[in-house]
């Protein structure tokens, strides 16, 4: 497996002709590395007016690795080759390096660059990116891997130190600047030199712009945490202001999922914050945390939570009985929540308001956490990007453990666990009753180990003592029912009148579309089976729009137009054994052309993509929206199933795609914007971030029926 690594951009505040001069001072060895044993020049060029240099080395590296393997591999030292290419003129420096040694078992490149600050002059960026791909190295390429990775990740982090400690070296020596390269003389009798333009006044840099990252109005102080957009580049005091001290590959991981979200998420790009913490929750393995992530994304959209904390009025009697809610913050800066469990009739909420209800509450409570998480990275001056809970359970008793209550409580820490990771700081649980241990039991297979770490549990008044409470929460603001000195104004709870509570009749018809239903729904379509929806046009001029994500598999988008209805039972194939395939709308004995014809020319959609469009009607009717399954020509030359293939698609899943869709016809002068926007009204897109990016990607038509 390739392991890549992308650093952040690190900002020396110093002239491009300062760090290089620092630069040239590591070679040919370096007493700060360790393992750099030497170098030497193979090879060295200019061109003919001097502003390019290009250098070449011979480095000669001691790897710390045990005796034994290097006794096997047979070598004492290992050789790479580095080419540097210094223009003068353009103020770049750009480093390529290969391994020499084992070249046909490993394969290593490393890419660096020292260029000018975007926004000033005076200062000068750096940026590295690296690969490693062991093909075999004698039966130990785990281990080489390892001990490669490491040694590489501690000489990341020397790499600043040593440029910075060689530049206090020449403020010891007197230089604090050097003139920047000019050309050579025009002539012999001209003896002026054509100076390049001089250094501009240096200005602030926009926090988090491109390249950037840091405040408009004090580069080294706090500033608003923006979104991200497609053209920004991660520096390394961003990350440590805003995300916190990470090891190298952590940041690498961090910008590359970033990249990667940047190049193929159709929609608003998530707040760093956010991507770190699946990063985290998943050891910053980054195919499982790009997964973790995306089918998070999916779920925001699909049921619309970015909008939850604008659209959602709890209703009067959750306000009246739910007792929980917000209350400072604790001693490290996280924004405290209260919970009083035990005063809270969780039953009748349940009973008079249904999961759904409660969920939405839930979910509330915690968008409401990651703004003020935000909030606080700026007022405290450092990383916050978590929340400490405090639950008191004076109160509970079996009640509590009444079944569908215990259930929708399962419900809702299944989703909250799966879409808000490492939010959760601490769990300080108060005045745990006997019963406690029984609730324990049941809900702590659901809650992820690196959370459960974060429990605290005191029983009685354990927590007034040593160890306690003071311990993460200043005294003077424990709340006044904790027997401190702060007025609290989390409800009290109480018992809910049964007057309140729902008929069976509506407990038996509520939706919980949180959990199940949504305006978005899903379909799978298999090889020779596609997916088929009939929508009637009784207005001409009406606007049928889509806005549909292909989750897996690449299809072919098409719409059709028919003066009859299509029969029910049309082309559908019904198989006991393997379930329901697909109903096909148009009838076998259909007649491109004659009984129906196709109003959009067909799109290839492809997996990740998210496609939005509009298509205005000139005629009544029915429309079909046709989603095909997409591979070779020969696969697509027809678009009606036949047997054999449904059940040899059934059997292979890499013969089956997944779209989730949404669809809606409006009047034509209700559609929002030209008709050249082909924007959805309805269109949901993550607003995890306050930056739109669009897709060169998404696809959108606008075609009149002919």
């Amino acid at each position: 497996m390739v392991q890549e690594y992308q650093s952040p951009v690190r900002i020396y505040k110093h002239p491009f002709e300062l760090i290089m001069e620092a630069y040239v001072r590591r070679f040919p060895k370096c007493h700060l590395i360790s393992v750099f044993v030497d170098s030497e020049i193979i090879n060295q060029s200019q061109s003919e007016d001097g502003s390019v240099v290009v250098t070449e080395r011979r480095c000669t590296i001691d790897i710390e690795a045990p005796r034994l393997l290097k006794r096997i591999a047979g070598v004492d030292y290992l050789y790479f080759i580095q080419k540097n290419t210094l223009n003068r003129q353009n103020r770049t420096l750009h480093i390529k390096v290969h391994n020499e040694t084992f070249s046909n078992r490993v394969i290593i490149h490393e890419s660096c660059s020292y260029t000018v600050h975007p926004e000033n002059e005076d200062w000068t960026c750096f940026e590295q990116t690296a690969s490693l791909d062991i093909k075999s190295f004698f039966g130990f390429e785990s281990t080489a891997e390892k001990i490669a990775m490491k040694q590489y990740g501690s000489s990341i982090k020397k790499g600043k130190e040593i440029i910075e400690y060689y530049l206090r070296e020449l403020e010891e020596e007197g230089i604090t600047s050097i003139p920047r390269w000019t050309l050579p003389a025009v002539s012999g009798s001209v003896k002026a030199r054509l100076q390049l333009p001089a250094p501009s006044a240096a200005r602030a840099i926009p926090g988090n712009s491109a390249k950037a990252g840091l405040s408009r109005k004090d580069p080294a102080g706090p500033t608003e945490l923006l979104a991200s957009s497609p053209d920004d580049k991660l520096d390394a005091d961003y990350i440590r202001r805003y995300l916190g001290d990470l090891t190298p590959l952590q940041e690498s991981c961090l910008i590359r999922l970033r990249q990667w979200l940047q190049e193929n998420h159709k929609g608003k790009i998530p707040k760093d914050q956010h991507v770190l913490r699946f990063l985290r929750a998943r050891d910053f393995n980054l195919e499982k945390a790009r997964e973790f992530l995306c089918q998070s994304l999916t779920w925001r959209k699909q049921h619309q939570v970015d909008f939850l904390l604008d659209t959602w009025e709890p209703p009067q009697l959750l306000q009246d009985y739910y007792s929980g809610g917000w209350h400072h913050h604790d001693r490290d800066g996280r924004p405290l929540y209260i919970l009083r469990l035990g005063q809270m009739d969780t039953k009748g909420l349940v009973r008079a308001l249904g999961e759904e209800v409660l969920l939405r509450q839930i979910l509330s409570v915690n968008e409401e956490g990651l703004r003020r998480c935000e909030e606080n990275t700026r007022v405290f001056g450092r990383p916050i990007s978590c929340w400490t809970c405090l639950v008191d359970l004076e109160g509970l008793n079996m009640r509590h453990l009444w079944r569908p209550g215990v259930k929708a409580l399962l419900r809702i820490i299944e989703v909250v666990e799966a879409n808000y990771p490492e939010t959760l700081g601490r769990l300080l649980i108060l005045r745990a009753p006997r019963v406690f241990p029984v609730l324990w039991t049941l809900v702590s297979p659901l809650i992820d180990e690196n959370t459960r770490k974060k429990f605290l549990v005191y029983a009685g008044n354990d927590y007034q003592g040593p160890g306690g409470l003071v311990d993460y929460i200043d005294r003077g603001i424990i709340p006044d029912f904790l027997r401190g000195d702060c007025m609290c104004d989390v409800p009290e709870g109480g018992m809910v009148p049964k007057s309140l509570y729902r008929t069976a009749e509506e407990v038996e018809s509520e939706e919980n579309c949180l959990l199940t239903d949504s305006i978005y729904k899903g379909a799978s379509i298999f090889k020779g089976a596609p997916y088929e929806m009939l929508i009637e046009i009784t207005e001409a001029s009406s606007v049928i729009t889509w806005d549909f994500d292909v989750s897996k598999g690449d299809v072919f988008f098409n719409i059709y137009h028919s003066k009859r209805p299509p029969k029910k039972d049309a082309g559908a194939h019904s198989i006991t054994s393997l379930g329901t395939v697909n109903a096909q709308l148009i009838d076998k004995s259909w007649v491109l052309g004659q009984d129906y014809s196709m109003v959009e020319k067909a799109l290839i959609c492809k997996e990740g993509e998210s496609v939005q469009g509009s298509h205005i009607t000139r005629w009544p009717g029915f429309y079909i929206l046709q989603w095909r399954f997409h591979s070779s020509a020969a696969c697509a030359a027809s678009s009606l199933p036949r047997v054999d293939d449904v059940l040899a698609s059934l059997q292979v899943s890499s013969h089956k795609c997944k779209i989730m869709y949404y669809t809606e016809v409006l009047a034509s002068h209700d559609f929002r914007g030209s008709m050249s926007s082909l924007e959805s009204c309805q269109s949901g897109f993550s607003q995890l971030s306050a930056a739109t990016t669009s897709s060169s990607q998404s696809h959108a038509s606008s075609t009149i029926s002919r």
